[in-house]
């Protein structure tokens, strides 16, 4: 069966009133947070797939999303990038839909008309895009998480889980454009980014999972999993070691740290300064991540 540009997986589930949350991966992603999040709830939930592209050539370039080759005994497999549509089934309260959603390189319009087709056809009531990115914050510092709500209830509800409103300006995703369209149908919409300290960068960042995570379960009812908990706490006690052990070296950058805990401070409290970053600030950055590299 094809909806849109999608073939749906069989047999097509019948799904509650359900809340689509996306990410897209390789942009807005950093540390693998976003991707880490969403297949936490799909574990969390144990659903199936739902759909996929039937053709994502057609929209995306294979010279730049490379395909994977994999080996298995005595047979290759190669895998192509796609977009792929998750489902998961709640005992009570909403169901969920969950979109890996790759920019396209081409027919955007088309791929972008595809998804809001799918959702419709389910009956999507909320709409949601997850995102992580790296930022001047300070390691110190809970991980600062921003966002939007379309309505005051959703803004409420972000507020009592600390999330920041965002007020970003500028270059933005295409995909951006499916936020609007929700918009206009009347459905719900609100994004999250959770912002991870730039001087820190591992390839699986459990700290920015665990925050969205929290995020989530606090607009859900929903438990975080003390695994992803332990795994958080493990990292940043390891990361915060590493830090310490630098600034004892360097006391003298103790000012460089003070300031960035001034900016976050300033963004919570929703104060507008903006504090630009001196030229020590960039090094000592630098040199940290080089030091959390070499481990």
């Amino acid at each position: 069966m094809r909806i849109g540009a999608f073939e749906l997986a069989e047999p097509v589930p019948e799904l509650n009133e359900p809340h689509a949350l996306t990410i897209i991966p390789s942009w807005m992603d950093a540390g693998r947070s976003a991707s880490l999040t969403l297949s936490l709830l799909e574990q969390y939930f144990e659903g199936g797939e739902l759909a996929r592209l039937a053709r994502p050539g057609e929209f995306f370039d294979f010279t730049r999303y490379r395909p994977m080759l994999s080996r298995k005994e005595n047979a290759s497999e190669v895998t192509l990038t796609n977009a792929v549509v998750n489902y998961g089934r709640r005992e009570a309260g909403c169901d969920f839909i969950f979109l890996r959603l790759p920019e396209p390189h081409a027919m955007a319009e088309v791929y972008i008309d595809s998804v809001l087709e799918l959702l419709k056809s389910f009956g999507v009531k909320r709409y949601g895009l997850v995102g992580s990115i790296y930022d001047m914050v300070p390691y110190t510092r809970p991980l600062l998480v921003t966002g939007s709500a379309s309505n005051h209830g959703l803004k409420n509800n972000l507020s009592v889980a600390k999330v920041v409103a965002n007020d970003y300006e500028g270059p933005t995703t295409i995909l951006y454009l499916i936020e609007q369209q929700m918009l206009q149908m009347g459905i719900e919409t609100l994004n999250l980014t959770v912002h991870l300290p730039g001087y820190q960068t591992p390839e699986n960042d459990y700290r920015g999972e665990n925050r969205l995570m929290e995020v989530i379960g606090s607009l859900y009812g929903l438990q975080v999993p003390q695994e992803a908990i332990e795994k958080a706490k493990e990292q940043e006690e390891q990361f915060s070691q590493v830090a310490e052990q630098f600034l004892q070296q360097q006391p003298q950058l103790r000012v460089i740290l003070k300031q960035l805990e001034d900016n976050y401070d300033a963004r919570i409290n929703e104060q507008k300064e903006e504090i630009h970053l001196s030229p020590e600030v960039e090094k000592f950055l630098k040199e940290l991540n080089g030091r959390f590299e070499q481990g």
